[in-house]
């Protein structure tokens, strides 16, 4: 018999604990699956849906009678599915012995050749229903819709039980037994309407995690062609010398920089953006925006602050925050007439329940500011759809649908979540949750340090950098604007490629590799120059940085380099890794 298993999502594992038994709550929810089927290939698609839906579960395969009766026997798997055309028996003969030794398990035909007349024979005998090979898109809704079947004819039997032993007992005793059964009927009911709500809510993660995927490898890409867009603007200014064209130039600048801002909040979405989290007072952040949201917003709405003297530091990006609440502040302006009133309140909040929707936060401990207005409210439908990217019910030209996408992505990825309160005619609360810290690390940073970059050569000391890039136009770019900085470079177009230069000629002073690229990417590339090269330092260029992969590398902000590189910073942090190398005691420090 083989056996194939796979673990859930949270969202899959959670909608499990309510479509199995309640003997499953408290320790990790797993489908046990019983599957007849005798080819492998059909075996192995059906595996790839059950991955796609997100659950947890272990596959038990059999290809003979003798091996699916013995399994029918034992009454353990939750699940059978099976295939209508075997070589040794037919479909019908393997529903006659599951119905015989474990007639409460759920029994599905997964077949190619299932026709009406047949289909319609297998659920007269009992199948609980069918899905053809052709459309096994269905598979997940069927077996959530066979298990919360198979639950309530579970707990129908229960009651039924109950209610002839209620009729063999006193009549005295009725009364008691039929509050009993009354109780238990709405405790179905309560956890059929869980269930909905949980189902609900694992739809929109996974929609929210599809949008987010697509969203960062279109923010990806884009950033490689502002990056090409970007580097020979500037390359072009400067050989450019009569006012006009200087001017065109300036302009397409100024498009590519609103381009490489529009990346971010994509990014921000995806919760792929590079954040750099520290303890901040939220208190005083609010305090010190007063003037710039009075001038943002108007004078026509009144701003208020509702703050809490005791509030925990949250560990955030500070300058990301601002933008969080700026937005926030913006985008309650605009659901407002004239006038109106603004409102700004920090509280510390303490969580125990379970996220209800994926934007919301875990349980945990949080400093939370929120923003409200006493706008027009946001509608059911709208309300369902309000942190995808680009919706928005704004007009054409009058924002990009974008504002609380990036206000979700930047809560999730500090670690905490969103929550939406509105009432249609009264207004909207929004309030961001982000982790606290203690008190005592929130320090004041010190002022950022820049290096100089013509102070760390030497005259006539070339450093000799080798460039990891497979986008042939922005690794042009990327040597090109080092070549001019004063390095002498060398380019290689692919992991391998890099490591093959180095081993015939390791005498490169840094390496600079671009983080996503197919077969090795950067982060592997830079592992195995830790092992074989250790004395090169090795700095990374990225449309968008995964943080998980990065961290776990060990790699800091100093050496990363967003593209499109913008005011100089790639020129900024190879310098620096040049003079820390030189001197290694030396604590490199960002310059933004």
């Amino acid at each position: 018999m083989g056996r194939a298993e796979r673990t859930a999502t949270a969202s899959g594992r959670l909608a499990i604990e309510y479509l199995k038994d309640g003997a499953s709550r408290g320790a990790e929810a797993t489908l046990d699956i019983l599957l007849l089927e005798d080819s492998d290939l059909d075996a192995e698609l059906l595996a790839v849906v059950l991955d796609g839906a997100g659950l947890a579960y272990r596959l038990d395969r059999t290809m003979t009678r003798e091996a699916f009766t013995a399994a029918a026997v034992e009454r353990r798997h939750d699940l059978i599915l099976a295939d209508y055309v075997l070589p040794t028996f037919d479909g019908l003969s393997a529903l006659a012995i599951a119905r015989e030794h474990c007639p409460e398990i759920p029994f599905v035909f997964v077949s190619g050749t299932l026709g009406e007349d047949i289909a319609v024979e297998a659920l007269k005998n009992g199948a609980t229903d069918y899905v053809t090979k052709q459309r096994l898109d269905r598979l997940p809704r069927v077996i959530v819709r066979a298990l919360a079947e198979a639950q309530a004819h579970s707990k129908r039997r229960a009651a039924e039980q109950a209610l002839r032993a209620l009729n063999e007992t006193l009549e005295m005793r009725v009364s008691e037994r039929t509050r009993e059964l009354a109780d238990a009927n709405a405790a179905l009911r309560r956890q059929i309407v869980e269930r909905e709500r949980v189902e609900e809510a694992l739809r929109q993660a996974q929609r929210l995690e599809a949008v987010g995927q697509l969203t960062s490898g279109v923010a990806h890409d884009f950033n490689n062609l502002l990056t090409v867009i970007a580097g020979n603007i500037e390359f072009l200014a400067r050989a450019v010398t009569d006012e006009r064209s200087q001017r065109r130039l300036e302009m397409m600048r100024g498009a590519a920089e609103r381009g490489a801002r529009l990346t971010a909040q994509l990014l921000a979405f995806s919760r792929r953006q590079r954040l750099d989290p520290v303890p901040v007072r939220l208190n005083e952040t609010a305090a010190s925006m007063r003037d710039l949201l009075q001038s943002s917003i108007g004078g026509a709405v009144r701003i208020e602050m509702t703050l809490q003297p005791d509030l925990w530091p949250a560990l955030v990006d500070a300058t990301q925050i601002e933008l969080i609440i700026l937005n926030l502040a913006i985008n309650a302006r605009d659901a407002m007439a004239v006038g109106g009133c603004l409102t700004i309140e920090t509280a510390n909040v303490r969580l125990n329940a379970a996220p209800s929707r994926p934007e919301e936060p875990p349980p945990g401990e949080y400093a939370m500011i929120a923003v409200s207005d006493t706008g027009s409210g946001i509608p059911a439908d709208v309300l369902q759809r309000v942190f995808e990217p680009f919706f928005t019910t704004k007009e054409v030209g009058k924002g990009s649908g974008l504002g609380l996408a990036q206000v979700y992505g930047f809560a999730k990825q500090s670690g905490g979540g969103v929550r939406i309160e509105t009432k249609l005619g009264e207004g909207t609360t929004v309030r961001v949750y982000l982790p606290r810290v203690a008190a005592e690390a929130c320090v004041e940073a010190d002022a950022p340090s820049e290096f100089d970059c013509a102070a760390l050569r030497k005259p006539g000391d070339k450093p000799v950098l080798l460039v990891v890039d497979d986008d042939s136009a922005v690794r042009e770019i990327t040597a090109t604007k080092l070549s001019e900085a004063g390095y002498v470079t060398r380019e290689a177009g692919s992991g391998l490629a890099a490591i093959h230069i180095l081993e015939h000629d390791p005498c490169f002073d840094l390496v600079v590799v671009d983080f996503a690229m197919p077969g090795m990417n950067g982060v592997e590339v830079a592992a195995e120059i830790r092992r074989s090269w250790p004395t090169i330092p090795v700095i990374f260029v990225t449309g968008y940085a995964d943080q998980t992969a990065l961290t776990r590398g060990g790699i800091g902000e100093e050496r990363i380099v967003q593209k499109p590189f913008l005011d100089g910073e790639l020129e900024r942090k190879v310098a620096a890794a040049l003079h820390a190398q030189r001197a290694p005691g030396l604590k490199l420090v960002a310059s933004r």
